[in-house]
């Protein structure tokens, strides 16, 4: 396999636009989303695509592409993971192959394309990298961007899901009690101030607030490994084994994406808050961070 990196999971605007000129250039991924009712007098996820995304990138619809239909009440979620069959003929239909890198990146702060990352590494890709800062990185460093559409490819990639860890319900429970559980939201979902989405608010009892948003700095890219890793370890990463959740199981990725960078192991819970609190049979918490 051809690789441009350390092992870093994270690739510049630089190094990117020296990828893309070799001669087995990576698997572009172009992941921006819009939550349905956030913006809704601004261009959708595939309207922004269309008005231009990096040379040779195809559009990934996160809907579809990286997530199965939401489920029954406290059955999946929001977000549930996706079919491995059904998630592997859809990277391969994007060029993506076993033996090929992949790189993804979305509007700015990786919060979607850090998805597609973990389920790519979740179903056996061993080379996935996020666009550090995202399409806006790519913008503010003079790089080519182009309206064109690529042609359909076909890649050869055959998912082997279960290669990242991850907890259910009943799991993220025990780890709350047992392990750091950390709540990806932010603070006022947390803390129940207001939930604009989900049917309860409040958190899961025993998990420690740590929104995603502080991962990157004010341009979107993420903080340097050595303040991630003195964040996460003032939370307690580190001394015990680390769990995390968030709305729908998608910025819950890029706490782990974090965490990884850090140097920081973490398991994920895909049902997360959509699926936690659509069961009536369990307990919500409304308090400031445990003692």
């Amino acid at each position: 396999m051809t690789t441009y990196h350390d092992g870093s999971p994270l690739i510049s605007a630089a190094e990117l636009s020296g990828a893309l000129g070799s001669a087995r250039p990576p698997v572009l991924l172009d992941v921006r989303y819009v939550l349905v009712g956030a913006a809704p007098t601004g261009p959708t996820a595939i309207e922004q695509y269309r008005a231009g995304h990096l040379p040779g990138a195809h559009f990934v619809e996160l809907d579809r592409d990286l997530a199965a239909p939401p489920g029954a009440p406290g059955r999946g979620g929001r977000h549930p993971l996706p079919d491995p069959e059904e998630f592997g003929a859809a990277m391969r239909r994007f060029g993506v192959s076993g033996d090929r890198p992949v790189v993804v990146y979305d509007g700015a702060a990786g919060l979607s394309a850090a998805r597609a990352w973990w389920l790519l590494r979740w179903a056996g890709h061993s080379d996935v990298r996020v666009l550090d800062g995202g399409f806006a990185a790519w913008r503010a460093a003079g790089l080519p961007v182009t309206t064109e559409v690529p042609a359909p490819e076909q890649g050869d990639f055959k998912p082997l899901p279960g290669q990242l860890p991850t907890v259910d319900a009943d799991g993220a429970a025990a780890w709350a009690r047992s392990g750091l559980l950390l709540d990806a939201r932010a603070g006022e979902r947390y803390r129940g101030e207001t939930e604009p989405v989900d049917p309860r608010a409040g958190h899961i009892p025993g998990a420690v607030s740590a929104p995603t948003a502080e991962n990157v700095g004010p341009d979107g890219r993420f903080r340097p490994a050595a303040e991630l890793a003195e964040r996460f370890r003032g939370l307690g990463a580190g001394e015990r084994e680390t769990a995390v959740y968030c709305g729908s199981g998608v910025t819950a990725a890029h706490q782990v994406l974090a965490l990884e960078v850090a140097g920081l192991p973490a398991t994920l819970y895909p049902g997360s808050w959509s699926e936690w609190s659509s069961d009536a049979g369990r307990p919500v918490a409304v308090t400031e961070q445990p003692g």
